[in-house]
């Protein structure tokens, strides 16, 4: 399959194209006019340097040294401020990961305000294009500048470090080699454009909100069958209900819910159970909700990193080098710590509405939904995963510290700590992903063991989409299989519509 084109400079550039390129789905492709301010932004800057315009990092030391003077004409200078930053420790961040991480760098490059070289920007380029994919480990970063993740991909650039090519690993040199690439020699300000900088947690952060927003799709769905299969009352969904208390996202994942639902007899008067269900399904719209709208933060929060600058200095053609201290970034990490929270509070209504579900005595149901009673167990053990899975997302929604250790003798002096933020997102999405994955193999298992209930046209597709994948259960069996392909099914993108119906309507 031949890949189709990402033009990056032109037009803003989404989190959708990111994690497009950074699953192999797309390559990258520079317009004219970015490679344009790529040139303008390095003359510039070689223009100040011949000034003899004192530049941090260029003709100064870098952090606690930015009060010491270097040459600019130092050959290996910007060389060693890549690999002396190499100082990753931990997991190895996988292809895709670091995919995004250089597409987030590239695209910071192109705004004109980096002062890289352009053959610096072309061996990035080309990485990505040959799938030379540099060993990033993960943890270093403070959040004020990604500098040892990014130091680690301009160690590949710069001929040095590993990487990952056809499968093995490489010294980066042999990699390049291998690849047809040759490495540029680091001038001027190169070293310092390669690391500092965000991209780990913007490229991260674009694919977290993209699994996010296919999960969110996933969500729904599973919420609606678990309606159907309980036969709860859908009078909470009403928009004269939800209009007399906005909350934010509520109105638009009540009306998405009630589109699922339309057309089934769930819909009609009398059809509910109870006038009053318990809060796990009255309270979907409100809690969903409320995650629906930190997603949409989120998401606004990593485009404007992806289509901005971050570099200190900034290099402006114009205007000259400008100090900035725009590499903090604690909107994007109170954005994620917020998608995290609000993700979590997801998890107990999940939780909560599949109990409900296997409880004889509130479902109206066979006990643990299994057709064969005396002692058969039916669905009673994937409680034990749901309640695991419970306990790990709201672990890892634990807020990081908002203060670290200063480093730099002083300098730096507070972090955002916004990449951990953005590793922890990631890890409550899978774990999300799965409690929907569990609960929509338990809501169809209730509507197969229903009178002939009549579902919603949404609802039926939904179940359709499950009965694809996975068998009502008759027999005690194994289901991890059957939550795998679930999971899978929700990762896919399959309800990922859904989801971006809801957005737009937030």
């Amino acid at each position: 399959m031949t890949a189709t084109a990402t033009p990056i400079g032109d037009e803003p550039l989404t989190a959708r194209a990111v994690a497009t390129v950074a699953r192999g789905q797309a390559e990258p492709a520079l317009t004219a006019a970015a490679r344009q301010r790529i040139v303008d932004s390095h003359a510039t800057l070689l223009e100040q340097t011949a000034a003899g315009t004192r530049i941090y990092g260029v003709t100064t030391g870098l952090g606690a040294v930015a009060d010491t003077t270097v040459t600019a004409d130092d050959a290996e200078r910007q060389r060693r401020v890549v690999l002396g930053r190499s100082v990753g420790v931990g997991r190895i961040a996988t292809d895709d990961e670091v995919r995004a991480m250089m597409i987030a760098r590239l695209a910071g490059f192109t705004v004109g305000r980096s002062g890289v070289s352009p053959p610096v920007t072309e061996c990035l380029l080309a990485l990505l294009c040959q799938r030379v994919h540099p060993i990033v480990p993960m943890t270093a970063s403070l959040g004020e500048a990604d500098l040892a993740a990014m130091a680690h991909i301009g160690s590949v650039v710069a001929g040095a470090g590993e990487a990952r090519w056809r499968g093995e690993v490489l010294a980066g040199g042999d990699a390049l080699a291998q690849a047809g690439i040759t490495p540029p020699a680091l001038v001027a300000k190169d070293g310092l454009a390669l690391v500092s900088s965000n991209a780990a947690s913007v490229g991260l952060g674009a694919l977290a909100v993209i699994e996010a927003l296919e999960t969110l799709g996933g969500l729904i769905a599973s919420a609606a069958l678990s309606f159907e299969g309980f036969r709860a009352n859908v009078a909470p969904l009403d928009p004269k209900s939800v209009a007399l208390r906005p909350a934010p996202g509520q109105s638009a994942v009540a009306a998405e819910l009630l589109g699922l639902l339309a057309g089934g007899d769930l819909m009609q008067p009398g059809a509910a159970q109870r006038l009053q269900d318990p809060l796990s399904f009255r309270c979907v719209a409100s809690v969903y909700g409320s995650a629906a709208a930190a997603l949409k933060a989120a998401i606004a929060a990593v485009e404007l990193e992806l289509n901005t600058s971050d570099d200190n200095p900034a290099v402006v053609p114009g205007v000259g080098v400008v100090p900035t201290a725009n590499f903090d970034s604690t909107h994007l990490a109170q954005a994620f710590a917020t998608l995290n929270l609000a993700i979590a509070r997801i998890a107990p209504t999940i939780g909560m509405r599949t109990h409900k579900l296997l409880s004889d005595s509130m479902s109206g149901l066979p006990r643990f939904l299994s057709p064969l009673q005396n002692g058969h167990s039916g669905f009673a053990p994937v409680q034990k995963t749901a309640s695991a899975l419970m306990a790990e997302i709201q672990h890892a929604a634990m807020p990081m510290p908002i203060w670290v250790m200063p480093v730099a003798d002083g300098v730096e002096d507070v972090a955002t700590l916004a990449l951990s933020t953005v590793e922890k997102t990631r890890e409550i999405v899978a774990r999300i992903r799965s409690l929907a994955a569990i609960e929509l193999m338990i809501a169809a298992q209730a509507c197969d063991l229903r009178d002939s209930p009549v579902l919603g046209t949404g609802t039926t597709g939904v179940h359709g989409a499950v009965r694809e994948r996975v068998v009502m259960l008759h027999d005690d069996r194994a289901t991890a299989s059957d939550i795998h392909a679930l999971d899978a099914l929700i990762a896919e993108g399959r309800f990922e519509t859904i989801a971006n119906d809801l957005l737009t309507a937030v």
